[in-house]
């Protein structure tokens, strides 16, 4: 399997302190684990899913996708965006639609 960190992802996480980042680090490794974890958007996410963890008793919510080659066990996933709740999928369909 192969982990794609997109910029926005990047940027956040490297801002962050080094125990919210290890946070960040398990969260990512059980998607994983189980990358059907998050809740498979429609419309103009169609495609992404987003995995949903609490810190310090402040929601964030990580946006990432699949990707399988057929007849291969082997896919990777593309982590685009992490934050909270407050314009995350606004942010996240301009990022996608200017990244595409």
């Amino acid at each position: 399997m192969d982990r794609g960190y997109k910029k926005p992802f990047e940027q956040f996480v490297k801002k962050q302190p080094r125990p919210f980042q290890a946070r960040i680090e398990d969260e990512v490794d059980a998607i994983c684990e189980n990358p059907h974890c998050g809740e498979l958007k429609v419309g103009d996410l169609a495609n992404v899913r987003v995995h949903k963890f609490k810190h310090l008793r402040q929601e964030y919510l990580i946006a990432y996708r699949t990707t399988a080659d057929k007849g291969i066990e082997f896919f990777s996933i593309d982590f685009y965006k992490i934050g909270t709740h407050e314009n995350f999928y606004t942010e996240l369909k301009k990022y996608l639609l200017n990244s595409s």
